[in-house]
Order: structure tokens, then C-alpha cells, then sequence
């Protein structure tokens, strides 16, 4: 831990939470957790592609996306 004991790291980590609040901090963390998962599954995906995946396999990865897809046409108020 450096030159910095326990009790300094403690005191940082208190003054970090009462500046931030705890709400602050655990949406940083999903954030930060998406965003891990988003790469790994983009490195996945592109050692996918560099091995040549099949076409079944594509297929079935733009359905995916395409069901999560919302699609509307929106209407002017008369």
C-alpha cells in the first residue's frame, strides 16, 4: 500500500463518501461494471470474427439485437 498506513487509506475512503454519498458511488460502479462487460463481450466478438465464425452464429446475434430493438413512427398532435 505505499508509504500510507491503513488508517490514512480509512480516512480517505470516509472523506470520499461524504463527498460523493453512496448513491453517487454505486451508479459509478454499474457504469464502470457495463462498461467492462461491453468490452469483454466486444473482444469476444472480435476474436469471433477473426476466427470466422459461422453465418448461423451471425444470424442469431442480429436477431438478438433486432428483438430488443423498438421501432415506432411518431404522429404530429392534431
Amino acid at each position: 500500500m505505499g508509504s500510507f498506513s491503513i488508517w490514512h487509506w480509512l480516512i480517505v475512503l470516509v472523506v470520499i463518501i461524504l463527498i460523493f454519498g453512496t448513491t453517487k458511488l454505486k451508479n459509478l460502479g454499474k457504469d464502470l461494471g457495463g462498461a467492462v462487460k461491453g468490452f469483454k463481450e466486444g473482444m469476444k466478438d472480435a476474436a469471433a470474427d477473426a476466427t470466422g465464425s459461422t453465418d448461423a452464429q451471425k444470424v442469431e446475434d442480429s436477431k438478438r439485437v433486432a428483438g430488443q430493438t423498438i421501432d415506432v413512427q411518431a404522429k404530429e398532435k392534431s
